[in-house]
């Protein structure tokens, strides 16, 4: 099959959507589809991938490191005509999901959309009337749901989600997954080595975004307390994002060292992450907003247990209990948990067996078996029945 593949989020920009479209494009080619990536242009990043179409961008306001795509492409009729495409999956209403809405249609083609993000969620990057806004990102998410012609979701709690926003669209859910053969090994001693942590600290590790919505001051905060009764310990951030000078501030305000105690490493290259959870001893997670948290199911490959806040998308990733521990929206009760997990050999080690068995459930070879076969159902289905297709308005 061809699928194209419209996104507003692609490399080098890193976040769990760019991965999950990675992982699925490198599983669905090695099962003989053909993938097509639409996306914005980056400055200074040269292009290693073939099938890949980059759009005139500009960077965002409010996050710099990610770029707008502007919606022009000249040849691109004719680019999308003559590729002949079997589905259109989009990664988000927005302007590159518009895109790819078009073409849909123009072409009657499938149309899919992975609901990776709680946009209503995101109305913080909006200066004003966030009651507002968020209705109006909760209409125009759910008016683009409903002119595609199925739905992929992340977890059946996000799931309900779309659905109390009377989406009608048939829903499939296939959380995106990880290839663990890359997780089965890595340098135990990387971080310890790379940043100067003492050998006989535990490394608590987070992978994310250095954004409001990770909700990474109250991590630190919890760390604060982790550090009472656990001294040697270092919490390890790798991220970027524009809330970089302000956590480094408020991890000083505690009295913390930037050194010694949180380590911001930035992002990192796959092969460094990798050394990285390997050389971890606990993942911690503090995001409230996730539709999955992908870092999680990445950390569990690579043998961590994870401690984390209960929230949507995080539940259903972590069974509490067997693969991690989840807790309330509570400092103290989230550096209880880290604490417990560390000082109890045999809980920390009975959670790391079952997370590498977690991870290998939900594996990114497995996860794109799924995917291929909605793409199958979909297209035999559009094939029977042509003209069947959703109205688009303009």
């Amino acid at each position: 099959m061809k699928i194209g593949i419209f996104t507003d989020s692609y490399k080098p920009y890193t976040s769990g959507v760019v991965t999950s479209i990675a992982n699925f494009k490198e599983e669905l080619t090695r099962l003989g589809h053909e993938i097509y990536i639409f996306a914005p242009k980056y400055p200074h990043y040269h292009e290693i991938e073939k099938n890949v179409y980059r759009y005139f961008s500009f960077p965002s306001p409010t996050n710099p490191d990610f770029t707008l795509a502007i919606p022009i492409y000249p040849s691109m009729d004719t680019i999308v005509k003559n590729l002949r495409l079997d589905i259109i999956h989009v990664h988000s209403p927005f302007t590159m999901g518009r895109v790819g809405l078009h073409y849909a249609h123009k072409y009657n083609i499938p149309l899919i959309f992975t609901y990776h993000t709680r946009y209503d969620q995101y109305v913080h990057y909006v200066p004003l009337a966030h009651d507002l806004a968020r209705e109006v990102t909760i209409k125009f998410s759910s008016n683009f749901c409903n002119q595609c012609n199925h739905i992929i979701s992340p977890s059946a709690e996000i799931a309900g989600i779309i659905r109390s926003f009377k989406v009608k669209t048939p829903i499939s859910i296939i959380p995106s997954g990880v290839p663990i053969e890359k997780y089965q090994g890595g340098d135990a001693a990387w971080l310890r080595e790379k940043y100067d942590i003492p050998v006989s600290n535990k490394i608590l590790l987070f992978v994310g975004r250095l954004t409001q919505e990770k909700n990474i001051p109250f991590l630190i905060q919890s760390f604060r307390e982790v550090k009472v009764n656990n001294p040697h310990t270092t919490l390890v951030i790798i991220a970027q994002g524009p809330l970089e000078e302000e956590l480094k501030d408020l991890v000083k305000s505690f009295g913390l060292s930037l050194q010694r105690d949180v380590v911001f490493a930035g992002a990192l290259p796959f092969e460094s992450l990798v050394n990285a959870y390997y050389s971890a001893d606990l993942f911690v997670f503090s995001s409230l907003t996730e539709t999955q948290g992908l870092v999680l199911i990445e950390a569990m490959a690579a043998g961590l247990p994870v401690v984390a806040v209960k929230a949507s998308g995080v539940r259903e990733m972590v069974d509490n209990g067997v693969d991690g521990l989840l807790t309330e929206c509570d400092t103290s009760e989230l550096a209880n948990a880290i604490s417990r997990v560390l000082n109890d050999d045999i809980l920390y080690h009975r959670l790391q067996a079952n997370s590498r068995q977690k991870a290998e459930q939900l594996s990114s070879y497995n996860m794109a078996l799924k995917l291929e076969q909605v793409y199958r159902n979909l297209a035999f289905n559009h094939k029977v029945r042509p003209n069947n297709i959703l109205n688009v308005n303009p």
